[in-house]
């Protein structure tokens, strides 16, 4: 049987796991879906069509689920979707899609959201990712898997943000940034490649100069596209450089970030 603290207001016909910890004072809507081990440690508001994965705990005063922040929704049915063993501090809103959106919000698995963290209306978040306190993401944002956002961060609506990129803390992020840079600044310019990342991830000496090598390549240039085949041609086996360039010829609503002046790449 779930664990429910009596203080705690819990609609009859949420699905709650058996290992499920409701502790004081949280409010859960009827439309929610709670996992294996999930815990709500206190004062936790779960509402809307929110499915939360096994092993996620959320700390005190976090909003999870409630109706966007757009004034395009009129109570249309749509989605919260968060996977397993997440860590959500507190102060944290997740909020569901939008109709104009695709319906969905969607979290991966093993990330951590640090206090204050905002995620708005049809983001797409991947899995193993770090948001520091106060970042804050727009509407239909994509951040793909092993992010790092800095505290203090936020990013524009429609921006998508690539694997293993990190995004300073203090940062306005308006346009991509693509897997394995390190963008800083007001508004962010690409100011390298985030090697500390890689390494700690495993990646190889080779494929480091590869992924540096085809980035320099990459800005070398006017057009961004039309040094895809140039870099294509001279890495044609760096899985790496692959996920870079299908991100280049990803579509996109913003246009990708360069290189600032000071850039380490």
């Amino acid at each position: 049987m779930p664990s429910l603290h009596p203080s705690s207001i819990v609609d009859p016909k949420a699905q709650l796991a058996d290992s499920v910890v409701i502790g004081p004072f949280c409010t859960v809507g009827p439309d929610v879906v709670l996992g294996e081990g999930v815990e709500l440690v206190s004062h936790v508001v779960v509402d809307g069509h929110t499915t939360i994965g096994k092993g996620t705990r959320i700390f005190p005063f976090s909003s999870i689920g409630v109706q966007p922040q757009d004034l395009k929704f009129h109570g249309e049915v749509t989605y919260l979707e968060i996977g397993e063993n997440n860590t959500i501090r507190e102060h944290v809103t997740m909020n569901p899609g939008t109709e104009g959106g695709g319906g969905l919000t969607r979290v991966g698995s093993g990330g951590l959201f640090m206090v204050g963290v905002h995620l708005a209306h049809d983001c797409l978040i991947g899995d193993n990712v770090v948001f520091a306190n106060n970042a804050i993401l727009a509407g239909h944002v994509e951040v793909d898997n092993q992010v790092v956002i800095g505290g203090g961060a936020a990013v524009h609506q429609f921006v998508r943000i690539g694997k293993h990129a990190m995004v300073g803390g203090a940062s306005a992020v308006e346009r991509d940034v693509i897997p394995f840079g390190t963008v800083v600044g007001n508004r962010a310019t690409l100011e390298g490649m985030n090697v500390i990342g890689m390494k700690r991830r495993g990646f190889t000496r080779e494929e480091l100069h590869a992924v540096r090598d085809a980035i320099r390549i990459l800005f070398s240039g006017n057009e961004v596209i039309n040094q895809v085949p140039i870099i294509e041609a001279a890495y044609p086996d760096s899985p790496s450089v692959a996920e870079l360039l299908a991100f280049v010829r990803g579509e996109t609503r913003r246009g990708l970030i360069r290189p600032g002046d000071d850039a380490q790449v």
